[in-house]
Order: C-alpha cells, then sequence, then structure tokens
C-alpha cells in the first residue's frame, strides 16, 4: 500500500513541477510581447490549455509510457515508484546544474533502464520514439525557416502594414500560445501518470484527467517565475513570429500526440526560434553550439535516468554487486571526465592568456 500511495504524490508531485516549467514557458512569447499584458491572466490561459489538452487528447501517448516501451506486466508499484524517482531525481541533478533537460527523453530513459534490468524492451517502439526525438526538431526548424522567409518577403511588400492588424496578431498570438499550452498537456501528462497506468494503478482516462489537474496547477501556481524568465528571453520575436513558433510547435507536438510519441517540446520550440531567426537573419545566426547542446541533452536526458532506474532496479529487486560496481565505475569516470574538461580549458586559457602577455612584452621591448 504504502508504495501505491508513494507512487502516486511522486507522479503527481512530477507533474507539478512540469507545469511550473515547460508548460508554463508555453505562454511566455504571449507574455514577453505584451499580447497577454497580466501575467495571471497568462498562466490561467496555459492552466486550461494544458488541462484540455492532457484530459481530451493524452491518451495515447500515456498508452506508449505505460505499456508501449517495455510489457506492462513488469511494471509494478514498486518499479512504477522507480521510474518515478529516478525521472525526478535526474531532472532535480540537471536543475542544480543549470542543464535543460527533457521531461519526455528523461521518463522513457528511466522506463528503457527497467526494461534492461528485466531483459525485456520493445526495440522496435523505442527506436521509432528515438527516431522521432532526432527529427522533429528538425522538421520544425524546416518548417519555420520556409515560413519566416515568407514573412520576411512579405513585410517588404506590403511595406510593415502588416502593423495595423496588431489586435487581430495578438489575438493569434493569444490563440497559438493557449494551442502550445494544449499540446503541452497532450503531451506531458504521459510522463507522470504513464507508469501508473502501465502498473494498473489507475486507469487512462483517470489517469489523464488527475494528471492534467496537477500539471495546470502547478502551472498556475509556480509557473510565474519561468513564465517570466521565457518572456524576457524571447522577447525579440514579433507578433507574427511569435504565432509562428508556436502555431507551428503545437501543431507538430500534437500529430504526435496523435501517434502516441513523447517528444522533447523545448528542444522544438527552441529549434523553431532558431529556425525562424536565421530566415530573418541569415546564417550568420548559425550558431554550432546550439546544435553541439541539443544533441548533448539529447543524449544526456535518457542515458542519466537509465542508469539511475537500472541500478536501482538491481540494487533492490535483482542484485548483482558486479553490476553496481560497474555503475560506480561509470559514474565517477563521468565526474572525472567532466572535471578534467574544465580543468583542461582552463589550463588553456591561461596558456593562451600567458602567451599573448609574453608577445605583448616582447613587442614592448623591441
Amino acid at each position: 500500500m504504502i508504495y501505491i500511495v508513494t507512487s502516486m504524490l511522486v507522479a503527481l508531485f512530477f507533474a507539478m513541477n512540469m507545469g511550473a516549467s515547460g508548460a508554463a514557458a508555453s505562454m511566455g512569447v504571449a507574455y514577453g510581447s505584451g499580447a497577454v499584458s497580466n501575467k495571471r491572466l497568462a498562466l490561467i490561459i496555459c492552466a486550461i490549455g494544458v488541462f484540455s489538452g492532457a484530459s481530451i487528447g493524452g491518451g495515447e501517448v500515456v498508452k506508449t509510457i505505460g505499456s508501449g516501451i517495455i510489457p506492462s506486466s513488469i511494471i509494478s508499484a514498486q518499479i512504477a515508484l522507480i521510474i518515478l524517482l529516478a525521472a525526478t531525481f535526474t531532472l532535480f541533478i540537471a536543475n542544480l546544474m543549470g542543464i535543460p533537460l527533457s521531461t519526455s527523453e528523461v521518463t522513457v530513459g528511466a522506463i528503457v533502464g527497467v526494461g534492461i534490468a528485466f531483459q525485456s524492451v520493445h526495440i522496435q517502439t523505442l527506436f521509432v520514439v528515438v527516431s522521432f526525438w532526432l527529427i522533429i526538431p528538425f522538421i520544425a526548424f524546416g518548417l519555420t525557416f520556409i515560413t519566416g522567409l515568407f514573412l520576411s518577403k512579405w513585410k517588404k511588400i506590403n511595406d510593415y502594414r502588416h502593423a495595423r492588424w496588431g489586435k487581430g496578431l495578438k489575438i493569434l498570438l493569444i490563440f497559438t500560445g493557449f494551442m502550445e499550452a494544449f499540446s503541452a498537456g497532450m503531451n506531458n501528462v504521459s510522463n507522470a501518470v504513464g507508469p501508473l497506468v502501465g502498473a494498473g494503478l489507475i486507469s487512462i482516462t483517470s489517469g489523464t484527467i488527475l494528471g492534467g489537474v496537477f500539471i495546470a496547477l502547478g502551472a498556475l501556481f509556480l509557473g510565474g517565475r519561468v513564465i517570466e524568465t521565457n518572456g524576457k528571453r524571447i522577447t525579440n520575436l514579433s507578433l507574427i513570429q511569435g504565432s509562428t513558433v508556436s502555431g507551428l510547435g503545437a501543431i507538430l507536438v500534437i500529430i504526435c500526440s496523435l501517434l502516441g510519441m513523447p517528444v522533447p517540446i523545448t528542444q522544438i520550440t527552441t529549434a523553431g526560434i532558431f529556425g525562424i531567426g536565421v530566415a530573418e537573419h541569415g546564417m550568420k545566426l548559425w550558431q554550432k553550439d546550439i546544435i553541439k547542446r541539443m544533441l548533448k541533452v539529447w543524449l544526456v536526458s535518457p542515458i542519466f535516468s537509465l542508469v539511475v532506474s537500472y541500478g536501482t532496479v538491481k540494487l533492490f529487486f535483482e542484485w548483482d554487486f558486479y553490476t553496481l560496481v560497474a555503475i560506480l565505475c561509470v559514474f565517477l569516470a563521468t565526474i572525472g571526465t567532466m572535471s578534467l574538461l574544465k580543468s583542461t580549458r582552463i589550463e588553456q586559457k591561461d596558456i593562451t592568456k600567458a602567451a599573448a602577455t609574453y608577445t605583448a612584452t616582447e613587442k614592448r621591448v623591441q
């Protein structure tokens, strides 16, 4: 009984955190641009959107998380708790380190870790899910890039006459922000309640409604700082550009949700903003660091939670001393490598600085 109650509490806590972070960011463009000047109103719109999306269309992704990646027969209340704790712990560590991770990727990674521990993973489904992670952000980039080129030409032809349509564009931006929140609810609710459904602790309908309520509560009461930060970060987007990013991103996520695919919404939005920026400012905006960062997030998110859930299962269900030693060694090696890379960068900077100082001194002497 204690495992059931704890699993439910962790799932609902996880749902609130998703609402406070990812879901609340969906109205960031509308709030930052001034289309919605009242922050509380923006959060209310967001809360309605995520609840509607979760309760109306979250079922297909819940099925994938609950039984599509690993058999539901191996998901007990204890295993559901391990999956949720592994995902929550991974996100907590990432937040401490300032690394933006995808909740969908983290949750799938935790589920795969359990599947590997029990030697039971639906490889074909996993391959399709991972393919979506890689392909969808590039599709978002391509669509917003093409739309951005059209908008740039349209502005030149119309001599910025669309500025007269300010009220209509604000309404459009609010609508697309609502749709982005709707799509976030559809896709993200599975991360919290999928393991519970897989364990048979709750039905899909009850899970999506309950999860939707807590994601909405998280957005409403804990999303203020996120929407403030996100709004200030992307105020350089015009109303029509913001509508494009939010609208196309929402459409892609809704399609993925209807197909039952959990996808990284943050990466899709980032790729969309990047695409429309390149369309307007050209390839000078192209930064390899952004691509590298997205790839690192894509790799780190699931692998870290996979290792945590795998190690936990081995520790409590299938005790294997050598496996645990191997996991510990990998963890220590990873920390050591990160520290070594950081030290190497610092040394290289010091060497470069010293060389520059020496060169300047030599020139003065001559």
